[in-house]
């Protein structure tokens, strides 16, 4: 069965059963069951090829060519590692693109302002620097007021402090909208950094899940993540007689 639904009767944000999606024969999701609770912050990894952006794109309503069934609570809206900014239009052209409101402008510039980037509404995508690219894309996606927010690698270009102020930047507008939000990611430490729970995907089903439960959720410098870390690096075949290669 092939099938997408939509329901304000739902309690998850959004839930995935049975999902398998084949490219020329070889299964890349195969039987996937997934839940995402409104509000809950799931990161995906695995390595490549494990069906993590497949999950995404089947979610986001840009791959149909699956069987399974998918029920999306509200409005979904997508961030991908490429921004993909129209180059012809000028950043705030950009977030208000696809809206239908008379304050297009207004809202996009509030989104703008939330992303620290109001005073760039007139500059054009050439002249931004990659955080400030992928600032417009989260203010794009946010400006639908979405409850699924989805990530595919969005921070993956950025260097490594620019993608630190990104982190807290995606955990300040959580804070404030709270949607759910599905983030692909191949990095270990940003899941951990990021998420309510780390789901591993192998072989295009769930191999292992762990959910982050600390007493203080949103402060992640904790000695108790250290053996979820160490978890997760061996189900990902990165962690060996205590000596840790990872290659993200």
């Amino acid at each position: 069965m092939t099938a997408t639904a939509t329901s304000s009767l739902m309690t998850d944000a959004v839930s995935v059963r049975n999902l398998t999606r084949a490219f020329g024969g070889r299964r890349v999701l195969d039987g996937l069951d997934l839940d995402v609770g409104p509000g809950e912050i799931v990161a995906l990894i695995g390595r490549s090829g494990s069906g993590k952006s497949t999950l995404l794109r089947i979610l986001a309503g840009l791959d149909a060519e699956f069987t399974g069934d998918i029920a999306v609570n509200g409005v979904t809206s997508v961030a991908f590692q490429d921004p993909r900014l129209l180059p012809w239009r000028r950043v705030r052209e950009n977030v208000a693109f696809g809206l239908r409101d008379d304050q297009r402008a207004e809202i996009a510039d509030a989104a703008l302002g939330e992303v620290g980037l109001r005073d760039h509404r007139r500059a054009w995508p050439l002249t931004l620097s990659g955080g400030e690219a992928q600032r417009v894309s989260l203010a794009r996606a946010l400006v639908r007021s979405p409850q699924l927010l989805l990530l595919d690698e969005p921070f993956g270009a950025l260097d490594a402090l620019t993608r630190l102020a990104m982190h807290q930047l995606m955990l300040d507008l959580w804070q404030r909208h709270r949607p759910a939000i599905l983030l692909v990611t191949h990095d270990v430490d940003e899941a951990l950094a990021l998420a309510d729970r780390v789901v591993l995907l192998a072989d295009g089903r769930i191999a292992h899940q762990e959910r982050i439960t600390l007493r203080r959720p949103r402060e992640r410098e904790h000695d108790e993540l250290v053996e979820t870390r160490i978890r997760l690096l061996t189900e990902l075949g990165v962690y060996r007689k205590g000596a840790v290669h990872e290659s993200n």
